[in-house]
């Protein structure tokens, strides 16, 4: 994608068209490109949706110069779900694959994010760079502390995984107060390969790139992976303390990322 963004906007869906446009961004990406399904997609409109929908918000980034009309204009889109409202609505989504027990009694102000997903013909650009940028401002505004939520390698085959799990696990683990564990009906150990038989390059070279770019601002990971069959992914659960970012992550994050 070329570098040139003055043709993007991004902006909290408001309108029933950016939503439904959300959905059918989430539908191209997470069912007819990784095989998902859930009980409430709309196979026939080719809509991605579920019940968390009306209480988030989504961030969409929207290319102008494609069809509103034609539900085509959301290139890229983040559900966001802060504690407050979670705790209004009654869960966050993540409580159906992780025990979020520690986070809840941890006092700190959560955002949850989740649906993560950009258009391909966006992807190695700048529009998660411009997505990211609005999450920042969303993200200091809300006054948030800790941001959380999972993310998918596609497949659910643990030996292919097994390298980047062990990464993971061995690297990134989340400390004991911070650390949600997965819920046992989807339970996938990580520690599958001992420390020093890990290969690094093996490991990053098959790990998302969501991943890694959450690692690389200070990320951390919980306890065990979870199968979700329903959507073809083992999934991992992702958590950023703001507060503990290191000085060159902390500016890096408060610039927006446009350093």
């Amino acid at each position: 994608m070329k570098s040139d963004t003055s043709y993007f906007d991004i902006r909290i869906a408001t309108s029933e068209r950016d939503l439904l446009a959300a959905q059918r961004l989430r539908y191209r990406v997470f069912v007819e490109e990784l095989g998902g399904t859930g009980p409430l997609v709309d196979h026939e409109a080719r809509l991605e949706r579920d019940e968390f929908d009306p209480v988030v918000d989504h961030l969409c980034l929207i290319d102008r110069r494609r069809s509103a009309e034609a539900l085509d204009h959301v290139v890229g889109v983040y559900r966001l779900l802060p504690g407050t409202r979670a705790e209004e609505f009654g869960r966050f989504y993540c409580d159906g694959e992780y025990d979020l027990t520690v986070l809840r009694n941890s006092g700190r102000k959560l955002l949850e994010l989740g649906r993560s997903c950009i258009d391909p013909a966006y992807r190695g650009g700048s529009g998660m760079f411009l997505l990211w940028n609005s999450l920042a401002d969303y993200v200091l505004e809300l006054g948030i502390e800790v941001l959380f939520g999972v993310a998918s390698f596609h497949g659910t085959d643990i030996q292919t995984l097994a390298p980047s799990l062990s990464w993971l696990h061995h690297h990134h683990l989340a400390p004991d107060a911070l650390r949600p564990v997965a819920r046992a009906d989807g339970f996938q150990r990580m520690d599958l390969i001992p420390p020093e038989r890990l290969d690094r390059r093996e490991a990053l070279v098959a790990m998302p790139a969501l991943i890694k770019a959450y690692l690389r601002l200070g990320g951390l990971v919980g306890e065990g992976a979870y199968l979700d069959h329903d959507f073809n992914t083992t999934d991992v659960f992702l958590l950023m303390d703001t507060k503990a970012m290191s000085d060159k992550h902390r500016k890096f994050y408060e610039s927006r990322w446009q350093g």
